[in-house]
């Protein structure tokens, strides 16, 4: 059955959350299986995962709001969100924010979308060696300048290069692949910009079979000495190199943000696909790369989190990194001599609107309600307090009252203001407050 066909006849009787299934099953799993997770990936698995358990409890930090124009002096506290790229819940805001950021340094050319795989022999050890993730991003790097190298001659071409590490496939099994986001074209020594559409797949699979394979030989077969066999018949069991997917065009800089930042923060599942969960086993459904069928999968509940878990990278990690034109210190200026030159020659510049929302916006968005609107009287109601686990409080309402109170006299408009509001917010102290769930909300 094809996916649309399949999630129209898909009938849950509630949305199970990964948070539950963590929350219930957790302590056992750091109790009985973390000695899968590679020992000096543990700590970092530890803290992505009981960040996200945190995620939205009050008593780790929150942010008050009370409505000043009623007497019920209705109160809403929210609990702050974890902001973990592992979380379900914050992984969507930290991808939107990411994309916004890069619009502003992505050149706005046309860009093509390269997947670099690994083939499945050697998938096992990169997971025990997760440091070989950054190699194979250099490597790949390299395998973009290389071509430049040979097809300029003495041109001395820059490529523009941005890779993301994506570790998992749709099933959830252990899958290391790179996406990178490929400029179609470079600047010279001269700093004059070639386009450049097509890069042979004959090149890209052999040359990254190459690359791969010289990383693997230099970084395990002196541990492994073993790995130099698997090497060679790898060489014999792919003569066409390595699967690279090279077929996805974009033009303009938002869209290549857009489609890159799809892989960035993803969680390894997308809760839709839960179906169900009874305390001991979890299914779920994935789409067949090859076949486009779908195909239900039900794993015991602590191989599912191990599932889940073996993609949290470890700490400090850069998951995305620039090349060529799009390193930092190169990128606003090559941004601004390659655009002169492509609108110079007649292509309309793109308009890029990158709002950037506020958790208020995203609510309202999502559910069509204002998060903030006093049930009573329907009036918005105003930040009162801001507290975090760490710092303590960081703002309260009358701590500013105060400051603001500080103002010269003759800013006589402004003291009159802060005397009459003082006034009302008094009132607010009469009632408790309603906790808001993260399920609902958050910042």
């Amino acid at each position: 059955m094809r996916k649309e066909e399949y999630i129209k006849q898909l009938v849950k009787e509630k949305d199970i959350k990964v948070s539950q299934i963590l929350n219930e099953h957790w302590a056992e799993f750091k109790k009985t299986k973390l000695h899968r997770v590679p020992e000096d990936m543990r700590q970092s698995v530890i803290e992505a995962v009981e960040k996200a358990l945190g995620c939205g409890d009050i008593k780790k930090g929150y942010t008050k709001y009370k409505c000043i124009e009623c007497d019920g002096g209705h109160e809403v506290i929210i609990g702050h969100s974890c902001k973990s790229r592992f979380c379900n819940r914050c992984g969507k805001v930290y991808v939107e924010k990411w994309v916004n950021k890069q619009v502003e340094t992505i050149l706005d050319v046309t860009h093509r979308h390269t997947v670099f795989t690994v083939p499945e022999e050697l998938r096992k050890e990169i997971y025990w060696n997760r440091e070989l993730l950054k190699d194979i991003s250099d490597g790949i790097s390299g395998v973009i300048n290389y071509w430049y190298e040979k097809m300029g001659k003495n041109r001395e071409y820059m490529p523009a290069v941005i890779t993301v590490v994506h570790t998992f496939g749709r099933s959830l099994d252990f899958n290391p692949h790179v996406h990178a986001l490929v400029a179609e074209g470079a600047l010279d020594k001269d700093n004059k910009w070639k386009t450049v559409k097509y890069i042979p797949y004959e090149y890209l699979r052999k040359a990254w079979q190459k690359v791969l394979m010289d990383i693997v030989k230099k970084k395990l077969v002196p541990k492994k000495p073993k790995l130099k066999k698997l090497i060679n018949e790898l060489y014999k069991r792919y003569p066409q190199g390595f699967y690279v997917h090279a077929e996805t065009k974009m033009d303009g800089a938002k869209r290549a943000a857009q489609y890159i930042g799809r892989y960035l923060a993803r969680p390894a599942i997308a809760e839709y696909r839960i179906i169900s969960y009874d305390g001991e086993t979890v299914k779920f459904w994935y789409e067949d790369h090859a076949t486009g069928e779908v195909i239900e999968r039900e794993l015991q509940v602590l191989e599912f989190i191990g599932k889940i878990i073996m993609h949290i990278p470890k700490k400090n990690f850069k998951m995305v990194r620039r090349y060529g034109l799009y390193r930092r210190d190169l990128n606003k200026l090559s941004k601004k001599t390659v655009e002169l030159q492509v609108y110079y020659k007649g292509r309309p510049k793109e308009k890029v609107e990158t709002e950037k929302k506020t958790w208020k916006q995203r609510i309202i968005e999502s559910f069509g309600k204002n998060p903030l609107k006093c049930p009573k009287c329907g009036k918005e109601m105003e930040l009162w307090e801001i507290w975090n686990e760490k710092s303590g409080m960081i703002f309260h309402i009358f701590d500013e009252l105060k400051r603001l109170k500080e103002v010269p006299e003759e800013d006589g408009k402004k003291k009159e203001h802060i005397r009459h509001n003082s006034v009302r917010r008094s009132r607010g102290d009469k009632t408790g407050y309603v906790q808001i769930s993260l399920q609902e909300m958050c910042i």
